[in-house]
């Protein structure tokens, strides 16, 4: 990963221990304090990026979209993936047209409806096939300008809440998801655009939770994360992964559902 992961921009060094540190952390989180089963599949050094899971699958139900990713050296790394959401008994749907590129990354789903960025690795036929596989909810499609994925610059904050980031692209990319859709969302704007994209949970126990990233790392951006006052806030470093372009939504999958294994 360190050396060979797709990146926007060579220019810094990823330190690899670290990197490694923060997983461990992100992991532990969601196993430890957050109480949910997890399920990790072994590293596959020939797939530099396998690391951003999200990629390779889109899950909503019961239904598991095996992905067909933007980047032709990614494009096996749903192999693992459909093994394990096999083992867990989802109903799995292939993206299989070789006119079709779709990333995980570039598909939000509000709980009402899915959005869905074309970008530099999803096009229109992957959001048609991902319409057909999730036919109870409407599908809307929003160009992403700027930045690898649409949730490079937004995420879910809760129920009908968008958390955006502030650049000029991100802001549109907001107007285009509010003018498409038949639903009302809040939005709460975040300075930075890579601060925008958490993990938002509505646990048993625990109600709203909120994986975010440090203070650290974006200051400003987590003094808005405090007006959230109902939720559990947690923040959970990513510096080593932003440098190759990695959100905390890309490092992991998801699903709404007890493992039993």
């Amino acid at each position: 990963m360190a050396k060979e992961a797709l990146r926007s921009s060579q220019s810094e060094v990823v330190d690899l221990a670290k990197a490694r540190r923060e997983h461990e952390v992100y992991v532990e989180v969601l196993r430890t304090r957050l109480g949910l089963e997890v399920i990790e599949l072994p590293a596959d050094e020939t797939f530099p990026d396998c690391v951003f899971v999200e990629d390779a699958a889109v899950v909503c139900g019961d239904t598991a979209l095996i992905t067909r990713p933007g980047a032709e050296s990614r494009r096996r790394e749903t192999e693992a993936m459909k093994g394990a959401l096999k083992d867990l008994n989802l109903n799995i749907v292939e993206m299989t047209d070789e006119n079709a590129t779709l990333d995980g990354g570039d598909v939000l789903f509000t709980g009402r409806e899915f959005f869905v960025g074309l970008s530099k690795r999803t096009n229109q036929r992957g959001a048609e096939i991902l319409a057909d596989a999730f036919k109870d909810y409407a599908v809307s499609t929003v160009p992403v300008v700027e930045g690898l994925h649409l949730k490079s610059c937004c995420s879910m904050g809760g129920p009908g809440l968008i958390i955006i980031g502030s650049s000029e692209a991100a802001q549109k990319a907001l107007k285009i998801m509010q003018q498409m859709s038949d639903h009302r969302y809040d939005k709460m704007t975040v300075p930075d655009d890579v601060a925008a994209n958490c993990i938002y949970m509505n646990l048993p126990n625990k109600g709203h939770v909120l994986l975010h990233n440090t203070a650290e790392e974006f200051p400003e951006s987590a003094k808005v994360f405090e007006k959230l006052k109902d939720h559990m806030l947690i923040p959970v470093p990513n510096a080593e992964m932003v440098k190759v372009d990695g959100s905390l939504t890309c490092l992991s999958v998801l699903i709404n559902k007890k493992a039993n294994i």
